[in-house]
C-alpha cells in the first residue's frame, strides 16, 4: 500500500505541475516551458499507468492468475522505463542539435519556473526514493530525471544571464540524460531477468542446497529452481530425498528457504530407491542404486 501511495503522490504532483507549466508557458510566451509541459504530461501519463498496474498487482490469486497479480507491477516498471529510455534519447538528440544551433531563453522566467520545478520534483523524488517495487524505482527515475532537468534549466539560466555562455544548457542536458539512461537500462535489465525467471540476485542455489543438507533426515537436495515474481518475493521448487518425510522436516526446509526471502515453495519428497523421471534425478538414482 505504501508503494502504491508513493506512486500516486508522484502522479498528482507531476500532473499538477505540467498544468502549471502549460499556463506559465502561455503567459511568458516561452516555447521551452511549453515543451517541458508536454514532456511532464507524458511523464504523468506513464506514472498513472504505473499506479494502475501497481494497484492491480496487489490483487489476490484467482482462477485466471493462480500465482497472483504481482507481475503487473513489473509490467508497469517495464512500460515506465521504456518511456524513460525513449525520453532520454530524445533529450540527447535535441541537446546535440542545440549545441550547433543555440537558442535564446528568457532567463528571469526560466529561473522562477526552474525553482518551482526543482522543489516539486524533489518532493516527488523523496516520496518514491524508499525501497519498494521495480515499478516504484522506475517512477523514481522519472522524478529524478525531471528534478535534474530543472536543475539544469536553473543553472543554465543563471550562467547565461551573467556570462552569455548559452551552450551550458545542452552540455549539462546530455550528461544528465546519459546518467538517467544508464540507470534506466539497469532497471529494464532487472525487469527482463524477472520475466525470463532468472535466479534472483543474492541467491546462490548451491548455498541453499548446502544449508538444507544439514537438516536431520535429509539425504539429498536436487532439481532446485528459484525465481522471482516481482523482484521482492521469490518462489522455489525442489526435490528432497529422505527416508521419512515428516512434517518436522518440511517445516525446517521452509524455515531455511524463508531465510533466503523465498515466500512460496513446492517440495517433492522422494525415497532413496525411488525412480524419478527428471534427468537430474535419474543420475542421482543411478548413484543410489550403485
Amino acid at each position: 500500500m505504501k508503494t502504491e501511495r508513493n506512486i500516486f503522490i508522484a502522479f498528482i504532483l507531476n500532473l499538477l505541475f505540467s498544468a502549471l507549466e502549460f499556463f506559465g508557458g502561455l503567459f511568458t510566451g516561452s516555447t521551452a516551458i511549453l515543451s517541458d509541459a508536454l514532456h511532464d504530461l507524458g511523464d504523468a501519463l506513464s506514472i498513472g499507468i504505473a499506479y494502475f498496474l501497481e494497484k492491480k498487482s496487489k490483487k489476490k490469486p484467482d482462477q485466471k492468475y493462480s500465482y497472483g497479480y504481482a507481475r503487473f507491477s513489473v509490467l508497469g516498471s517495464a512500460i515506465t522505463t521504456l518511456i524513460l529510455i525513449i525520453g532520454s534519447l530524445v533529450v540527447i538528440y535535441n541537446a546535440i542539435y542545440k549545441l550547433f544551433n543555440p537558442t535564446t531563453i528568457k532567463e528571469e522566467s526560466m529561473i522562477i519556473f526552474a525553482i518551482v520545478g526543482v522543489i516539486v520534483n524533489f518532493v516527488a523524488v523523496r516520496f518514491t526514493h524508499e525501497k519498494g517495487s521495480l515499478n516504484q524505482k522506475a517512477v523514481n527515475l522519472h522524478m529524478l530525471e525531471d528534478m535534474l532537468g530543472w536543475i539544469i534549466v536553473l543553472v543554465g539560466a543563471v550562467v547565461i544571464k551573467f556570462t552569455g555562455f548559452v551552450i551550458i544548457d545542452p552540455i549539462m542536458s546530455i550528461l544528465i540524460a546519459i546518467f538517467i539512461l544508464i540507470n534506466a537500462v539497469k532497471n529494464i535489465k532487472s525487469v527482463v531477468d524477472i520475466f525470463l525467471e532468472k535466479v534472483p540476485q543474492n541467491i546462490e542455489i548451491n548455498e541453499i542446497k548446502h544449508h538444507l543438507m544439514h537438516i536431520d533426515g535429509v539425504l539429498d537436495i536436487h532439481h532446485v529452481h528459484v525465481w522471482s515474481m516481482d523482484g521482492i518475493n521469490h518462489y522455489a521448487t525442489l526435490h528432497v530425498v529422505c527416508n521419512n518425510h515428516s512434517a518436522h522436516i518440511k517445516e525446517k526446509i521452509r524455515d531455511e528457504l524463508a531465510e533466503h526471502n523465498i515466500v512460496h515453495s513446492v517440495l517433492e519428497f522422494e525415497n532413496p530407491n525411488e525412480d524419478c523421471s527428471q534427468i537430474e534425478c535419474s543420475v542421482l538414482n543411478q548413484f543410489f542404486h550403485a
